[in-house]
């Protein structure tokens, strides 16, 4: 049986229902508001950059936080269906194989300014029932504070900025990979010692006092594949296990002193985590979708990549390490879906 403890921290795994769960178009566009929450977790420099387009209006504290949070996006029916179908695709995709945990990452604000495609990524599981969730960290702009839920493959793929241009990428794990990474994934207590207290966006790789949702997946991964058990320092334990793997994300080159002074405004960006050197050189080592899959397969090499995109017109599946070409533009053997019809 559980202890009190143990369930105290079961309860506190947020299930969130799928789009199927809400009804009409002002449904979608609540769950969409969901998906933009979760995807807040993982803004990285997304955040500096609104604020530098701003002008650095120096709000702070919860309010601060609040006008992130906050932000809307009506959708039109042809938006709805467009996303609805992507997400489709993406569920077509992971039941295709006998793997029943996946890592995926979708894109969220646009960051191709620092060269980055994906910034939010997850780890989804299959049920007994045949049913997908994907389990991730979020930003509870209520609570103010990071929380892990459960949300249907709908919500996770619509949680874009740009209706009209989204992308998805899925690794496939080997069975050695998940056999010790899903009795981990589903285990409520070693979850919930994984979940640091405070969030940021920007968060060192290798600090215990902040944590961003990718981050949160690599310590979850090491949990599970260093076979480590619970206990009130799993996540020390946790980042001296990728230590000693040699995770080592590749920073980002944030390239401006006006960024980094972004932090002094924006209550969900810090820099007192990270090293003076990296602070100086303005490259910060912070967990992301790439440098996640980077170690993935380094790791277990028969891990499988495939990667989905959609524009106004079509639906890409493109398969494979290298990255579907930029602007969603189908290449030799890739698969085409029409959204025309």
């Amino acid at each position: 049986m559980k202890s009190a403890r143990a369930r105290s921290r079961a309860l506190a795994v947020t299930r969130l229902p799928s789009f199927t769960g809400f009804t009409g178009f002002a449904g979608f566009t609540g769950l969409a508001g969901v998906a933009r929450a979760a995807g807040l977790a993982c803004l990285v420099l997304g955040a500096a950059g609104a604020a530098h387009a701003g002008g650095l209006s120096g709000a702070s504290g919860s309010s601060g936080a609040s006008r992130f949070c906050d932000r809307s996006q009506p959708l039109t029916a042809s938006e709805q269906d467009r996303l609805l179908r992507f997400a489709a695709v993406l569920r077509e995709e992971l039941a295709g194989g006998d793997a029943d945990v996946a890592l995926v990452s979708r894109s969220g604000l646009d960051l191709s300014r620092f060269g980055i495609r994906y910034s939010h990524a997850a780890l989804a599981w299959r049920a007994d029932s045949g049913v997908w969730s994907a389990r991730q960290l979020y930003y509870a702009c209520d609570e103010s504070r990071p929380r892990i839920f459960d949300q249907g493959l709908a919500g996770f793929a619509m949680g874009t900025d740009d209706p009209a241009m989204g992308y998805l990428s899925i690794v496939r794990l080997p069975a050695q990979a998940i056999q010790s990474l899903r009795p981990a994934l589903l285990d409520m207590p070693r979850v919930q010692h994984l979940l640091a207290a405070q969030y940021s966006a920007n968060a060192y790789a290798f600090s215990l006092r902040y944590q961003n949702c990718n981050q949160w997946i690599m310590e979850m991964l090491a949990a599970g594949w260093g076979e480590l058990a619970d206990g009130d320092d799993l996540r020390e334990r946790a980042q001296r296990w990728l230590r000693a793997e040699r995770y080592m994300p590749e920073p980002v080159d944030v390239g401006s002193r006006l960024l980094m002074l972004a932090t002094h405004f924006v209550p969900l960006l810090h820099l007192d985590d990270h090293p003076d050197d990296d602070r100086n050189a303005m490259r910060l080592q912070v967990s992301l979708p790439s440098t996640i899959e980077t170690f993935v397969r380094a790791r277990y090499p028969a891990s499988e990549r495939v990667e989905l995109c959609h524009d106004e017109q079509q639906i890409v599946v493109h398969r494979g390490w290298t990255p579907v070409a930029e602007g969603c533009k189908p290449g030799e053997g890739d698969r085409v879906v029409s959204l025309r019809d």
